[in-house]
């Protein structure tokens, strides 16, 4: 939603600037198709140059999350926290063949049952159901900085994941002021080749060039970088769930008593979306 109202403003308030300025918008309509295509398929055809199947469709997807917002949810953030501290629980007190198929077979498991959110997400499963096999496979014998070593791994490679479609878009919003000038140099050549027209067909051509210097200039710091930027910030707020799930999963193995986990968790989420300790404990005790 931000994301479209600020694209609108931008346009809106750049060529209304123009306009009251004394500006025609005229011979900027006509260019526009041209150079739009010129710098436009440059761009494509770089990004796919530059991009294997996967990653493009990471962008696409990237593209969808800028104006859709963050994945997970306040209660999402939530219910991954008390998800992970009834398991965590559940492994102190009933041991860990009471977990074992919780976490083996969790679409068959009443207490995933009640988080259809985070079951529904793969990741974020794999994530809580991997960690929780290997203690249960060794009997909770591992090492607790051995798991949490394996955690930082599997969290690092989702969130390199989250972050590549920002990466590529701030890549193509480096590279648009140049190819805006390539289209600018492309319109100056076609005016050489025209140098005998009069000073006012010239004069036009030339300005029909200098259009794509500023559709590259524009593009670049008024639209892609900053959703390349606000991609980033997305990506840092999802990958802050898996961040909790590390927390609580760690923090329990080290024997912290439950409000300490629960609060170990709960205090890296941003302040925004962080809900009240007494809340959140409330809710665990209930369940």
């Amino acid at each position: 939603m931000f994301a479209a109202a600020g694209i609108v403003i931008l346009l809106v308030l750049v060529f209304g600037g123009f306009v009251i300025a004394g500006g025609s918008l005229g011979p900027v309509m006509k260019a526009l198709p041209l150079e739009m295509m010129i710098i436009g398929g440059a761009a494509l055809g770089a990004t796919v140059a530059g991009n294997s199947m996967h990653e493009l469709k990471l962008i696409g997807g990237g593209f969808k999350k800028v104006f859709k917002g963050p994945k997970y949810t306040d209660q999402d953030h939530i219910d991954a926290i008390a998800l992970c501290s009834r398991l965590m629980r559940m492994l102190k007190s009933e041991g860990p063949v009471a977990l074992e198929s919780h976490v083996t077979d969790p679409a068959n498991s009443a207490i995933f049952a009640e988080y259809p959110g985070i079951l529904a997400d793969p990741a974020l499963t794999s994530l809580v159901c991997d960690t929780l096999t290997l203690i249960v496979v060794s009997s909770g014998t591992l090492d607790t900085s051995a798991v949490e070593d394996v955690m930082d791994n599997s969290i690092k490679a989702q969130l390199h994941q989250l972050d590549e479609p920002a990466h590529a878009l701030q890549t193509l919003a480096d590279a648009l002021p140049a190819l805006g000038i390539v289209a600018a140099v492309l319109g100056v050549i076609k005016t050489m080749s025209h140098i005998d027209e009069p000073p006012a067909v010239l004069g036009g051509m030339i300005g029909s060039a200098l259009v794509g210097t500023f559709l590259g200039v524009l593009l670049a710091y008024g639209i892609v970088g900053p959703l390349a930027g606000r991609l980033k910030q997305i990506n840092a707020h999802d990958g802050q769930i898996f961040q909790s799930v590390k927390q609580v999963i760690i923090a329990s193995l080290h024997g912290y008593p439950q409000p300490l986990v629960v609060e170990s968790a709960r205090s890296g989420l941003p302040p925004a979306h962080r809900p009240a300790l007494t809340d959140l404990l409330d809710m665990l005790r209930g369940k």
